[in-house]
């Protein structure tokens, strides 16, 4: 009977470990343990010609952290859409968030079903006060996105709309941008949007982009300065504006990498 499938079976029957997956090599990068050896080749075929892409694995967390702290404790923000999770990492944005907020409320989006399976696992409260919840859903579904995501977040209130390094995974750059502003036009004023994505700033990072492809990996589409600023158009750019994830607000001095973000305000 339909009642007695274990969804967490359900979701890991559609797995396929046979071929190399983003959000496992991604794992590989980190540090982490959540990945295969397809996986792995994958990720050394890219890192041996482009050996930054580790460090921009790290710093991207590093760079949602910030985000996530800039927005909870400096901004107000108590509401957050993150869409396209990937896999449980250090310092989630519930765990941040709620760590500020206690009451905040957390709205993970991603259809990966190995993201998912890790998800029902790992992505609990970290405060009794709080709501952390994911949404089965892909990011080229804003409505349904947003359909599900009012079930739990206020949008008479503002909303912080996460899209961290996963929209080079869509292949044309205006349906990318087509997704931002579909999100963001139903999320109200003081809102904001937290962006960051790969470049076409170097040699060496294009050339790993055509090794994951060679790999058999789903290919990542590098955009340029002007296609990311174009994301956030009719927003009020938080300083420092548009720049490299490692230099935007840092902790500590950090190397220049081929990833740009921004954070910024819908007025």
């Amino acid at each position: 009977m339909a009642d007695d499938v274990n969804p967490r079976l359900e979701l890991a029957d559609r797995i396929k470990f046979n071929q190399p997956h983003a959000a496992r090599i991604w794992n590989y990068w980190m540090g982490g343990k959540d990945n295969y050896e397809v996986d792995r080749a994958a990720g050394d075929a890219v890192a041996e010609v482009y050996p930054e892409i580790v460090t921009m694995a790290l710093q991207s967390r590093k760079f949602l952290n910030r985000a996530v702290r800039h927005l909870a404790a400096e901004a107000g923000i108590d509401q957050f859409l993150d869409i396209g999770t990937g896999l449980p990492t250090m310092q989630n944005t519930h765990e941040i968030a709620q760590g500020i907020t206690p009451h905040a409320r957390i709205v993970y989006v991603d259809n990966d079903p190995l993201v998912l399976v890790h998800a029902r696992a790992l992505l609990a409260n970290t405060t009794a006060e709080g709501v952390t919840t994911y949404v089965d859903a892909d990011y080229h579904q804003p409505d349904a996105i947003i359909a599900e995501a009012r079930k739990v977040l206020d949008f008479d209130r503002p909303v912080a709309v996460m899209f961290m390094g996963v929209l080079g995974y869509v292949t044309d750059f205006d349906e990318m941008r087509s997704i931002v502003t579909r999100v963001m036009a139903e999320v109200p004023a003081g809102s904001y949007l937290v962006l960051w994505d790969g470049t076409d700033t170097g040699d060496a990072i294009n050339e790993g982009g055509e090794k994951l492809v060679e790999s058999g990996a789903i290919p990542y589409h590098l955009r340029t300065l002007d296609q990311l600023g174009r994301c956030f158009e009719g927003l009020e750019m938080v300083e420092p504006g548009l720049a490299p994830i490692t230099r935007w607000r840092p902790d500590a001095e950090a190397e220049h990498i081929d990833a740009y973000g921004a954070v910024a305000r819908k007025p």
